[in-house]
């Protein structure tokens, strides 16, 4: 029996409510402890008053994004109508054939699969999560046990959940709008971490589904990213900070206005009317960024309780003297709670980083620190919440402790790349 789709939201929204309600209660209950432990008589007013600078910061900040978000989803629309997705899809059916292998050849399920990582790659979250969905219907179909996650439903979840990213499209418009002097500085050292989490999740379910990491594609598409990767990572440690931070923002240039004309470029051989696809996409972001503005405000209220009541310094000091006895840059523990927050609420997750950033500055050290947590993985519970729950799928075997591997190699990397790029 399937889990309908209002009840699938219904226990997703109760996550937040719980959390959201939670950060309200303890900032009140701070607040009173603030009040008559410490005689600190306009706790409550300054509780009070967060409120109101959150909800006017939480709409500025969306009425901000409009621009920006246009802007990408506009690009992203001429890549997505000029073929791109097919493109990389066919680029990695070898390798996929190989970590899918209960998937017959010409199943048509992978080229559902290869849309939907691919659509998450470039950010076309919209268009994922129905292609995702009906991924998981098609694979149900071949499933000898209706209730039982099979092998390449996991597989495909946690390469889902790991979050693999090319362009951070909304990290990068959250980071202009707070005033980042390069919104991009935070898009190689995302695109390292998220890597790293990908790479975990997938040799995760390679041990559990006992596939043959040594098989020569496999081993050579990872040898080859490693590689890679840890090249930038060498020369990023080797680079004086100012030269790295200049390298690193032409470098993410070059990418992006190449990904940018590759787009443009591929639409415009297939025929595709470009201004038209753009305009398209353009009203999509639009939409996109007037429809977060009442979620936004919900969860940057609460937060804002919470950290004038005095919660959040509290919980940042404890996090730093513990950070602090391991050796761990103490700077780096506020962005703690972003880590914490981004398996259970993508938007709880989002409201943190901004936070962060208001208050520490989009380019302070936790503001971009919180910037790569956010796009190093995906909303984990959410993920397998929806697409388990759209199938009726009850036992998920191995598929949790594989995606939160996936999380806690991501979080890692998040805080080491951080720190090498930006401390």
């Amino acid at each position: 029996m399937h889990i309908s789709k209002k009840n699938r939201t219904f226990a997703l929204n109760m996550v937040l409510n719980y959390i959201w309600i939670g950060l309200i209660l303890l900032a009140i209950v701070m607040g009173c402890v603030q009040f008559f432990a410490f005689g600190q008589s306009d706790i409550f007013s300054e509780i009070l008053n967060s409120t109101f600078a959150s909800a006017e910061s939480g709409f500025k900040i969306s009425i901000g994004l409009t621009g920006i978000l246009s802007l990408w989803m506009g690009i992203l629309t001429i890549g997505q109508q000029g073929g791109v997705v097919n493109t990389l899809s066919r680029g990695v059916a070898p390798f996929f054939r190989r970590i899918f292998p209960e998937i017959p050849a010409e199943h048509p399920v992978f080229g559902t699969m290869f849309m939907n990582i691919a659509s998450n790659m470039l950010g076309l979250d919209n268009a994922a999560t129905p292609i995702g969905l009906k991924a998981m219907t098609q694979l149900q179909e071949i499933n000898a046990d209706k209730t039982k996650a099979s092998n390449a439903m996991i597989m495909f979840i946690v390469l889902g959940a790991s979050g693999l990213t090319i362009i951070p499209t909304t990290i990068m418009a959250y980071r202009a709008q707070l005033g980042a002097a390069n919104p991009a500085d935070v898009f190689l050292p995302l695109l390292i971490a998220t890597y790293f989490s990908t790479l975990a999740g997938l040799l995760a379910c390679c041990v559990a589904q006992r596939i043959r990491i040594w098989d020569k594609v496999v081993l050579g598409v990872i040898t080859l990213l490693t590689a890679l990767v840890v090249l930038l990572l060498i020369l990023a440690k080797r680079l004086p900070e100012e030269t790295l931070s200049a390298t690193s923002a032409l470098l993410a240039a070059i990418i992006l206005l190449g990904v940018i004309s590759w787009f443009i470029i591929q639409a415009t051989i297939r025929k595709v009317n470009v201004y038209e696809a753009f305009i398209d996409g353009a009203k999509e972001g639009f939409k996109t960024a007037i429809g977060i503005i009442p979620y936004l405000i919900a969860i940057l209220v609460a937060v804002g309780m919470f950290r004038a009541s005095g919660a959040m310094g509290l919980l940042e000091q404890g996090l730093a003297y513990l950070f602090s006895l391991v050796g761990i840059n103490p700077d780096l523990s506020a962005a703690v709670p972003t880590a914490i927050m981004k398996p259970l609420s993508g938007s709880g997750a989002r409201g943190l980083m901004i936070e962060a950033m208001t208050t520490h500055g989009a380019d302070s050290l936790v503001g971009r620190l919180c910037c790569i947590l956010q796009g190093t993985t995906d909303t984990t519970f959410y993920v397998l919440a929806v697409y388990f729950g759209s199938i009726g799928i009850k036992d998920t075997r191995h598929a949790v402790v594989c995606c939160l591997i996936a999380d806690l190699i991501g979080v890692i990397a998040a805080f080491t790349v951080a720190s090498i790029f930006f401390s």
